[in-house]
């Protein structure tokens, strides 16, 4: 905490030197041309004073030793609110960066949509590359048709979105299981999110490119072998087949976090409850 305090121009320490605005051998006691100009000393005391506007006289904030724990503020990681971890923690997803972002969904719709909503609230343009255009009409329409952030393209067709730090990019790619390579990739400021159903052949490509995987409830089968492609603990293939709709198990390097979803009213409204198929 800072305290600012004023002090007068004309005091001791004021900031002006000596007869500082004074013209020269003007108004000044003993000056040659006898008594001095009453019109000219006037005018040097209202310069010596700031033209009489000493700014306001407030007294310090100041506070005790036992107030400042009531400054106190929670600081942490910026971004989208994509859930809440296993002790009731909000849990935050940085998508807008100063670097390339890649994350691969293995999970459902319903989740995608989410994460899409959010970042929007966030202030992050949203481009979806989809071959069910459909099933995101309702989320335009319920944005303003495309002119609050969020827009629909076929696959193939979503064109340069020129991210910057002022207006970040969420490219969501719902490509189905084999995904084509994209014509709009990651880059500064613009994250692209995967949407995979299940896990197809391309994923083990798509995740040695990811900085960040999801995985929803899968088959055992897909378990064990998303265990081997990720190096899974055992705890965690034997989870993955018995997780709720709306539960993630979020990756990223050797960090692993089950995250659960919560819908606000408003978003149940819109997409309905959570859920893992569509």
């Amino acid at each position: 905490m800072t305290a600012t305090t004023t002090r007068t121009a004309d005091g001791p320490g004021g900031g002006y030197g000596p007869g500082y605005g004074t013209p020269a051998g003007a108004g000044r006691p003993g000056a040659a041309g006898g008594a001095p100009d009453s019109a000219a000393r006037r005018a040097a005391d209202l310069l010596r004073t700031g033209f009489g506007l000493l700014g306001p006289r407030h007294g310090r904030h100041t506070l005790s030793a036992a107030e400042l724990d009531t400054l106190a503020l929670p600081i942490g990681d910026d971004g989208v609110v994509i859930g809440v971890d296993a002790e009731g923690q909000p849990a935050v997803l940085g998508l807008n960066r100063p670097t390339p972002y890649d994350v691969v969904l293995i999970g459902g719709l319903w989740t995608a949509q989410v994460l899409a909503l959010r970042a929007a609230a966030t202030g992050a343009r949203v481009a979806v590359e989809t071959g069910r255009a459909q099933a995101w009409t309702q989320m335009v329409h319920a944005m303003g048709g495309g002119q609050n952030g969020l827009s629909v393209y076929d696959v193939g067709r979503v064109p340069p979105q020129g991210a910057s730090a002022g207006t970040p990019v969420l490219v969501v790619r719902d490509c189905g299981m084999r995904p084509p390579r994209g014509r709009v990739v990651s880059g500064p400021w613009q994250a692209v999110l995967t949407l995979l159903p299940y896990l197809s052949p391309v994923a083990p490509r798509l995740i040695r490119q990811a900085r960040l995987v999801g995985v929803q409830r899968i088959s055992p089968d897909e378990a064990g072998e998303l265990s081997r492609a990720m190096a899974l603990p055992r705890a965690d293939m034997d989870s993955l087949p018995t997780l709720a709709d709306g539960v993630t198990l979020w990756c990223a390097d050797r960090d692993r976090q089950y995250v659960m979803t919560q819908p606000t009213d408003a978003e149940i409204g819109l997409l309905g409850t959570p859920r893992r198929m569509d």
